[in-house]
């Protein structure tokens, strides 16, 4: 997952095909496509002035190619 600051990531196509999820608050915006129902980019509730992106979801990134540390959010 990659994350920015507001206004540095511009959605080009496909609006129309993501859903928008809130939870309880509605302060976090996690956005999925209705198509295939892949989890696209969030906006955080701890600080909705970023996003988070899922690096899959960007053309010209081979997101296996990502070194990524693991994160066992069971066992915090």
């Amino acid at each position: 997952m990659l994350a920015g600051e507001e206004g540095s990531f511009q959605l080009l196509n496909g609006a129309d095909k993501l859903s928008k999820y809130q939870f309880g608050t509605e302060i976090a915006e996690h956005y999925f496509c209705t198509n295939c129902g892949i989890y696209t980019h969030h906006k955080p509730r701890s600080n909705p002035k970023i996003f988070r992106v899922n690096a899959g979801c960007l053309d010209g990134v081979d997101s296996f190619s990502i070194k990524a540390a693991m994160f066992d959010g069971a066992n915090i």
